[in-house]
C-alpha cells in the first residue's frame, strides 16, 4: 500500500501474512466461545427436564385426602315461602245498578256484616214489586176455590140427603125407579164436584206457594244492594266508587281507582270485583318440602320465618296441615306454616325463608363436594385403600355414590362410602382405578357438619 505525505513523498506500509492469521484466529475464538456461551446452558437446562421427566414417570404422585364422616342427626332445612292472607275474598254483588254511597276505602278494618256500599236497583224494586202482586193475585184464587169448595161439598150434602128420601119413597112405590137412579147419579156427580174442587184447591195452594218463593227470591237479592263485608279483616282492593254501574257480573265497570300494579293512573277494571277483604292477624305461608324431608313434616311442628328485607329477625310459626300427598310433577309436600301478625307489620305477598329443624335417626354420610368425580359411569369417588407396597402408599378404587342433600362444600351422600374411608380431593389424571399413591390428609373444616 502507498500514502503520499504533505511534501509529495510516497511511502509503502507492509502488514505481515503472521498477524493476518493471528487476527482471524481470534476472532474464531470469540465466535466459538460465544456459541458455547448459548448452546451449553440450554443443552443442560434440556438435560435436566428430561431427567425430571423420567423421574415424574417412576414417582408415586401425591394426592390430597380426607375422611368420610357422618352428617349431623338434626339439621336445618330452609325453603322458600309466599305469604299469603289466613281468609280473603273477593266481594261481588247479586245486585245489578248503581252504586249510590260508598262506606269503606284501601285500608280500612272492617267488621264481619259491616255495610261497605250501597247500590241503587230499581229494576229490582220492581220486581219485589211485581212478585208480591203475584202472591196476592195467588192468594185470591186460593180463597176462591176454597169457596168453590165449600158450595160443592153444599150441593153433595143436599144430594145425599135427597137420595135418602128417594130409597124409602122407591120401597113403598110413590116414586119411579127411574127417579130414583137419578137422585144416585146425581149424588155421585156431587161427591166428585168436591174432589175436583179440592184438587183445585192444591194447585192454587201450589200458586201461592210458587209465588211466594219467587218473592222470596227476589227479596234476597234486593238485600243484596248493601254489600257487606263477609268477616272482619282489611280492605286492600277498591274498584268502584258512587255512580259506577255494576254489571250483571257483580264487578264494578269503569277506571279503577286503585291497581294491584302500583300504578298512580287509574286502570280499566272491566268485570273486577268492588272490594277485597283480607285477614291480616294471622298470615299463611305455603312451602313444597322435597320428598327426601317429607317424613319429617308433621302437623303442629314448630318453624322459623326470615325475610331478606327484615335481617337479624326471626317469626316463630307452627305447622297446621300438610298435603299428606306429593305433587307428582315437582315431587314434594305442600305444607302451610301459620305465622301470627298481631302488629300487622307483615304483608301478604312477601316472600320468606321457612327453616324447619330436621331430625333424623339414621343420618347420611358427608363428604367434601368437590371429592365427587362426575363422568360417564355417573357419581364416584376416589376411595383409597391399603397397597401391596405398603410404606403408607394407597390403592385407588373407584368407586359410584349416591348424591343427597348438598351444603355447598360439602355434600351429604346416601350410599357407597362409609365413615372413615378415606378419599381423594380434587383428583386429577393420575387418579384411576388401581392407581398406587401418596396420600396427604387434609383436616375437614370446622363447621361442615352438614347444617
Amino acid at each position: 500500500m502507498e500514502t503520499t505525505s504533505n511534501n509529495g513523498e510516497t511511502h509503502a506500509h507492509h502488514i505481515s501474512r503472521g498477524k493476518v492469521t493471528l487476527i482471524a484466529f481470534v476472532l474464531a475464538l470469540i465466535v466459538v466461545a460465544a456459541w458455547l456461551a448459548g448452546y451449553v446452558p440450554r443443552r443442560n437446562q434440556e438435560n435436566a427436564a428430561v431427567a425430571a421427566a423420567n423421574e415424574a414417570k417412576t414417582e408415586i404422585p401425591s394426592v390430597s385426602t380426607t375422611v368420610v364422616r357422618q352428617s349431623a342427626a338434626d339439621v336445618d332445612l330452609v325453603l322458600p315461602g309466599s305469604v299469603s292472607a289466613l281468609s280473603e275474598a273477593s266481594i261481588y254483588s247479586r245486585a245489578t245498578g248503581y252504586i249510590r254511597k260508598r262506606y269503606v276505602d284501601i285500608g280500612d278494618h272492617v267488621k264481619e256484616g259491616q255495610l261497605l256500599a250501597e247500590i241503587d236497583a230499581p229494576d229490582l224494586d220492581q220486581q219485589v214489586a211485581q212478585a208480591r202482586a203475584a202472591v196476592a193475585q195467588a192468594q185470591q184464587q186460593l180463597g176462591m176455590a176454597r169457596a168453590a169448595l165449600i158450595q160443592a161439598e153444599a150441593q153433595r150434602d143436599l144430594a145425599k140427603a135427597t137420595l135418602v128420601r128417594y130409597q124409602g119413597l122407591v120401597k113403598d112405590g110413590a116414586v119411579a125407579q127411574q127417579d130414583y137412579e137419578t137422585q144416585v147419579s146425581g149424588a155421585k156427580t156431587a161427591d166428585a164436584l168436591v174432589v175436583a174442587q179440592q184438587a183445585n184447591i192444591n194447585a192454587s195452594q201450589d200458586n201461592v206457594n210458587q209465588a211466594q218463593a219467587n218473592l222470596d227470591r227476589v227479596i234476597a237479592l234486593q238485600e243484596f244492594k248493601s254489600v257487606r263485608a263477609p268477616f272482619a279483616g282489611i280492605v286492600t282492593v277498591r274498584n268502584v266508587d258512587v255512580g259506577y254501574l255494576i254489571s250483571s257480573s257483580g264487578g264494578g265497570q269503569g277506571s279503577s281507582p286503585s291497581t294491584q300494579s302500583g300504578a298512580t293512573t287509574p286502570s280499566l277494571a272491566f268485570g273486577n270485583e268492588m272490594f277485597r277483604v283480607a285477614q291480616l292477624g294471622t298470615l299463611r305461608i305455603f312451602v313444597g318440602v322435597p320428598q327426601s324431608a317429607s317424613s319429617s313434616i308433621s302437623v303442629g311442628m314448630q318453624a322459623t320465618v326470615t325475610f331478606a328485607d327484615r335481617p337479624g329477625r326471626e317469626y316463630q310459626a307452627k305447622v297446621t296441615r300438610t298435603a299428606s300427598s306429593l305433587d307428582p310433577t315437582a315431587r314434594t309436600l305442600l305444607t302451610e306454616v301459620q305465622l301470627p301478625n298481631s302488629d300487622g307489620k307483615l304483608f301478604p305477598g312477601m316472600y320468606a325463608s321457612v327453616r324447619f329443624r330436621q331430625h333424623r335417626d339414621s343420618p347420611p354420610m358427608l363428604l367434601r363436594g368437590d371429592a365427587l368425580v362426575t363422568n360417564a359411569s355417573g357419581i364416584q369417588v376416589a376411595v383409597l385403600g391399603d397397597s401391596p407396597q405398603g410404606q403408607g402408599l394407597k390403592t385407588v378404587h373407584m368407586t359410584p355414590v349416591q348424591q343427597g342433600r348438598d351444603y355447598g362444600a360439602d355434600m351429604e351422600i346416601l350410599g357407597g362410602v362409609k365413615v372413615g374411608d378415606m378419599v381423594v380431593i380434587n383428583p386429577g389424571d393420575e387418579v384411576r382405578e388401581g392407581a398406587t399413591v401418596k396420600p396427604y390428609l387434609v383436616p375437614a373444616a370446622r363447621g361442615g357438619s352438614g347444617r
